[in-house]
């Protein structure tokens, strides 16, 4: 069985672009959703003004490819539209996708 992959995207916002931002962002949720991203997350850092975080699943390290090369294409039709707002643009935009190794620990640790 292969494990899902967590997602995390990080950005800043660009000073006075705020407002748009989170107009674009159910349109980016939806987006997503509709390429196969679960248990999305959207998160605004407490000590770093205007610093967002996205995290969610995806099925597969293919379907993780497509979609960073999606967020970060200036040509997509929804997640281009947030070039605008991002501080250097969709440039900044940062994306990883992770595993979890939690199983491995549990079973160092006795399944605790």
């Amino acid at each position: 069985m292969q494990k899902k992959i967590h997602i995390f995207i990080e950005y800043k916002i660009a000073a006075g672009k705020e407002q748009r931002y989170r107009q674009l962002m159910e349109e980016t949720a939806q987006a997503l959703d509709a390429l196969g991203a679960s248990s999305f997350q959207w998160l605004e850092a407490v000590d770093q003004d205007r610093l967002y975080v996205e995290m969610f699943e995806l099925e597969s390290l293919s379907v993780y490819h497509t979609v960073k090369e999606a967020r970060r294409s200036k040509n997509h039709p929804v997640f281009g539209k947030l070039d605008e707002c991002l501080e250097g643009g969709l440039d900044h935009l940062h994306c990883w996708g992770f595993v979890s190794k939690n199983d491995e620990l549990e079973e160092k640790l006795g399944g605790t």
